[in-house]
């Protein structure tokens, strides 16, 4: 199991929670999410993490001119599409990418998987029409259950009864 924490906004939060062992963080460039950061807290984040902590930047919906100041600014190891991304817009960085899926009953896990197997894993999230992600609340954890061939990523409701109740 390897361990993921959005939503990082300074340097010390990150620097004490990589002494806990996480193996990432992420670093949310959406500027409607009140975790949101802008390049110049970004880069003293990293700057404080020790080495084999992976840096992800999340982003939604996000022009492509901006994911490129970003990346030319930032050191970020893999970049996470959490809107409504295109195939084309998640690969065209050449780098490892994250695609989050918000899912309910209409979603089709499979299918996305086939549509986005350069992915390095798809991030499942709760549904929610009037955001993209960061609300806190579990999904139906059955609809996961996929034979897909990419790493399959929880997101949303995480506390340790939850996680158990994934990890079965």
């Amino acid at each position: 199991m390897k361990i993921k924490i959005c939503g990082f906004t300074n340097a010390d939060n990150a620097r004490e929670a990589s002494l806990l062992g996480i193996d990432a963080i992420g670093l949310v460039f959406y500027d409607k999410s009140p975790r949101h950061v802008d390049v110049e807290s970004a880069l003293a984040i990293v700057n404080a993490l020790p080495p084999f902590i992976n840096r992800v930047g999340l982003f939604v919906n996000a022009d492509s001119s901006f994911i490129d100041e970003v990346l030319c600014e930032v050191p970020l190891d893999t970049l996470q599409f959490h809107g409504d991304e295109s195939v084309a817009e998640c690969t065209q960085y050449a780098m490892p990418f994250i695609k989050a899926l918000r899912v309910n009953q209409e979603t089709n896990i499979t299918q996305m998987a086939d549509d986005y197997h350069q992915a390095s894993g798809l991030l499942l999230d709760a549904f929610n029409k009037d955001t993209y992600g960061g609300t806190g609340e579990a999904f139906d954890w059955s609809l996961a259950k996929v034979d897909i061939d990419l790493p399959i990523i929880l997101a949303g409701g995480l506390n340790p009864d939850t996680v158990a109740e994934a990890i079965k």
